[in-house]
């Protein structure tokens, strides 16, 4: 699938990611910055990836565990610096919550930030776990 807004692109084309690029930015997060390359390429072949380009550069990436059926695990939600507080990180959101391998799951997270983000879209839940309900099962 595609989603375009202005200049922006996302993609959930597992063949566009650009390894290097995810490695980079998760290396700069306080939970991926211990993950090698070659675990950054093990993670985006086995996730539904959702790799975000400003025109052939991309700045951005998330990803989706799921079952396609009960369960999502939303992870590694992260966006260049430069484009952060632009609503880039919402419409990744957006994107993830309206694929259809991930729509009606119930939706979980760990993050240690960005609470008010995700509370928009229905998580609640502690300061580490937070999750959505079930809502077309």
């Amino acid at each position: 699938m595609e989603w375009r807004k202005d200049d922006y692109l996302i993609t959930d084309d597992k063949s566009r990611v650009q390894l290097e690029v995810v490695h980079r930015l998760l290396a700069a997060t306080y939970w991926g910055d211990r993950r090698s390359r070659e675990i950054v390429e093990r993670m985006v072949s086995v996730s539904i990836c959702f790799s975000l380009y400003h025109g052939l550069t991309q700045i951005g990436f998330g990803r989706a565990v799921t079952d396609g059926a009960t369960f999502t695990w939303v992870a590694d939600i992260v966006i260049e610096p430069e484009f952060r507080g632009t609503g880039l990180g919402k419409w990744m959101m957006e994107c993830l919550l309206e694929h259809p391998a991930t729509k009606g799951t119930q939706m979980v997270l760990q993050t240690r930030d960005a609470h008010r983000l995700y509370e928009r879209f229905g998580f609640s839940g502690n300061n580490a776990l937070m999750s959505t309900g079930v809502t077309d099962l």
